[in-house]
């Protein structure tokens, strides 16, 4: 029982990989995921989350197997 993460673009550099897996936990949530991966860091503000190519906030509840992509902040001008 297992969720896959996948850090994009500046993410991927920081955290030196691009996917990760964390054991699934019934009502575990994006942001409890984040915590799992992050080692300490905050998930900057901004980050834009996805769970199976759709775009959710850090209180969504996951499922056994869901994928959860993260992007880091987008800026423009």
């Amino acid at each position: 029982m297992t969720i896959t993460v996948k850090f994009f673009a500046r993410l991927r550099d920081e955290f030196g990989r691009g996917a990760a897996t964390v054991d699934y936990a019934p009502d575990m949530t994006v942001s409890q995921v984040w915590r799992a991966v992050a080692d300490g860091r905050g998930m900057p503000a901004g980050t834009l989350v996805a769970v199976n190519h759709e775009h959710v906030k850090g209180d969504a509840r996951l499922g056994d197997g869901d994928e959860v992509a993260f992007f880091p902040p987008v800026t423009g001008g």
